[in-house]
């Protein structure tokens, strides 16, 4: 199981997809993450992610992470933008306060796209640096890649990308329309025009050992490359934040919503079903087709939930 600490929402950029927009004064103290951590061991919790906005920025990370070891965490992440480990020393010290695990949020891998998307100039090369770092230390960092409409079609390049610098663990996101990003539908694409993209980079992984996993999109529309699914909240995750503490399971962070094709699907017992907005923005068109059967929710409709 994991614990989830979502310590604050300032952030050094400014992503163009960002839910967390306008949210940056809002943070959990150093003891309420700290009486958060000794929560989470009494509950049986084992492994624990430091993520935000971006946890780098925090002064009292380091002393976050020793406590989480000297608690008995037995696996310590850092969800990252990746551009404070830029300089080796910061990584190093990370690493010897007990981080063993690091993801690192590339969003997209072309300079000008990358640099468009955070809104910031003169960072691609720091994010880069920071891959190399982390593969050069042995740390076999995963970084996440964003799937959105001006994003997608670069997967495959991504994928081949990221090979070559020696990173080969991969998680793919599918764009979310919630709290600040709720607006930007144009953001959002269709599933299936994105699943065959996705199909190029999960040929590309499998020959070439990498291991790439996507977050949101349903085993029904991956057909034979469902194995690449992964749904973390089935592995029980606790999610702290400024503002509640929740389980992902059922959350809007994760699918929670099945629609009438669902019902005796092969995967039903595993899914975890769609997010409440992708439903209500594209309706259940697809994944009926994927089932053949007619669709039940019209774009914007309302989703069934179970």
């Amino acid at each position: 199981m994991l614990l989830d600490l979502i310590l604050g929402y300032d952030c050094n950029l400014a992503c163009d997809y960002c839910t967390c927009i306008g949210m940056e004064d809002r943070a959990l103290t150093t003891a309420a993450a700290v009486a958060a951590l000794r929560e989470g061991r009494r509950d049986g919790f084992a492994r624990v992610s430091f993520t935000g906005g971006e946890p780098t920025l925090r002064r009292d990370l380091l002393g976050l992470v020793r406590t989480a070891k000297e608690l008995g965490y037995t696996s310590v992440k850092l969800q990252t933008n990746g551009l404070l480990l830029a300089e080796p020393r910061n990584l190093e010290r990370l690493r010897d306060a007990g981080v063993d695990r690091f993801h690192v949020s590339i969003h997209t891998h072309e300079r000008a796209a990358y640099e468009r998307l955070v809104q910031r100039e003169g960072t691609h090369a720091a994010m880069v640096a920071a891959l190399r770092n982390l593969v050069a230390c042995g740390l076999a960092p995963t970084a996440d890649v964003i799937l959105k409409e001006d994003t997608y079609r670069r997967l495959p390049a991504a994928i081949a990308w990221l090979h070559a610098l020696g990173v080969v663990s991969v998680h793919l996101w599918f764009v979310s329309l919630t709290d600040h990003n709720r607006d930007n539908v144009a953001s959002l694409p269709r599933m299936v025009d994105v699943v065959p993209v996705m199909r190029e980079a999960f040929a590309f992984a499998r020959g070439h050992g990498m291991d790439v996993r996507s977050l949101h999109v349903p085993r029904c529309l991956l057909g034979d490359d469902h194995p690449h699914a992964w749904d973390p909240a089935a592995e029980g995750v606790r999610v702290v934040s400024p503002d509640a503490t929740f389980d992902l399971r059922g959350s809007r962070l994760t699918g929670q919503s099945h629609v009438p094709a669902c019902r005796d699907c092969t995967f039903e017992s595993i899914c975890p079903g769609v997010r409440l907005d992708y439903l209500e923005h594209m309706g259940d068109a697809e994944f009926a087709a994927a089932r053949g059967q007619p669709p039940t929710l019209p774009a914007r409709g309302l989703a069934i939930v179970r």
